[in-house]
């Protein structure tokens, strides 16, 4: 079995489809109630391998921006623009759309709450802003000032979320999750209607001010997308500085943790930088064994995972939903469609057990689905 011949950087497409297929696998357990420790979020402060998911997309967003946009500049920056402008607008669209579905409240016969309390931040939007703040920055500011914007971002974050007093909680309570400044910000602008309803609609994990450090997740994948393109280095030292200023992040993230904890809510500072850090070590191992040893067999099924990461994102969300809204007759007891699976797995599995195997088996469904389209070189841009 061998990679796929293209122009693409491959150990890109596979670490975007290491990070995409964990992103599917801890989004879609059997149960909510029943999953092992390592596939849940942090409760507050702290992270898990959960944790990591995200912010690894984003950064190799930032890295991918690096290739792409260099091509393109090459036409002209308003074609360049134009490109930025129109995908950031399509991803953003795409995310409403995630959270509008489904329109139509089949109990109710009414629409959905999702549309009429629609939330109008979330993953895929936030991916839009950062893709579209990182690549403005890309093809109009030198890198060494990119980088003071950067450090610039996470440094006034943390004074705001600091020294900034929030009515009726007071300065730096960001040990609340409800009292800080990023969720009072979000209710003021977006209002409670509008955000996340999964704590009570009173804060969004991928809020507006958080936002302003997850754009410094993308620069670091800015640096490594330069470095990666540099022409001056050589294949093991590309490995070696990309490694080194990943651990050298990481240590910083852990240091700042004592005084900024590390929050992947409130993408803190030392959430951005120490996230970041981690996401430089984990591309420059898959630069080095896929790229430099062609160790490519167990890269494959990444692979195919990587080339179409946003497209399964999007259809693996709405089937889930669709699943949702089907009920069955099971055991006397009418359930969603989409548990069925869980509950028939149940049968002979612990809950925890039976959760994770549902998650797998929803993984390798849409790698057969994504490895067909693969085969047919079927790639689908947003």
């Amino acid at each position: 079995m061998k990679l796929a011949q293209s122009q693409r950087l491959v150990s890109l497409d596979v670490f975007r489809g290491i990070t995409i297929a964990g992103m599917i696998l801890v989004n879609n357990p059997g149960s909510w109630e029943h999953m092992y420790a390592p596939l849940k979020h942090a409760d507050w402060h702290g992270w898990t391998p959960t944790d990591l998911v995200f912010p690894f997309f984003l950064f190799i967003v930032g890295v991918a921006i690096v290739f792409a946009l260099s091509a393109t500049v090459e036409q002209g920056k308003s074609a360049a623009i134009r490109k930025v402008l129109i995908r950031s607008a399509k991803i953003f669209g795409l995310g409403l759309f995630m959270a509008a579905y489904p329109f139509w409240d089949f109990e109710t016969m009414t629409i959905s709450k999702q549309v009429t309390h629609i939330r109008i931040m979330g993953v895929l939007q936030r991916i839009a802003l950062c893709y579209l703040i990182a690549s403005l920055l890309f093809l109009y500011v030198k890198p060494i000032n990119i980088y003071r914007i950067a450090i610039a971002l996470l440094l006034g974050y943390w004074g705001l979320m600091t020294w900034v007093e929030v009515p009726g909680y007071g300065a730096g309570n960001i040990d609340s999750e409800f009292g800080n400044l990023a969720a009072y910000i979000d209710r003021l602008i977006l209002t409670e209607n509008h955000l996340w309803a999964g704590a009570e609609r009173k804060r969004d994990p991928e809020g507006l001010l958080s936002t302003l450090p997850a754009v410094v997740t993308v620069i670091i994948g800015l640096r490594a997308g330069l470095t990666m393109k540099n022409q001056q280095w050589t294949n093991e030292q590309k490995t070696v500085r990309l490694f080194a200023e990943g651990c050298l992040l990481v240590i910083i993230g852990y240091v700042w943790d004592w005084f900024f904890p590390i929050n992947k809510p409130l993408w803190t500072s030392s959430y951005a930088v120490f996230t970041g850090g981690q996401a430089m070590c984990g591309l420059a191992l898959c630069y080095y064994f896929v790229d430099q040893l062609g160790y490519s067999r167990w890269a494959y099924p990444f692979q195919v995972y990587g080339v179409n990461a946003i497209i399964v994102f999007v259809l693996s969300g709405v089937l889930s939903e669709t699943l949702g809204i089907f009920k069955v007759t099971y055991e006397g007891k009418e359930v969603a469609l989409g548990t069925l699976l869980y509950l028939l797995y149940g049968k002979f599995l612990s809950a925890k057990d039976a959760s994770l195997a549902y998650a797998l088996t929803w993984v390798s469904a849409w790698y057969v689905v994504l490895w067909q389209m693969f085969k047919r070189n079927i790639i689908i841009k947003v």
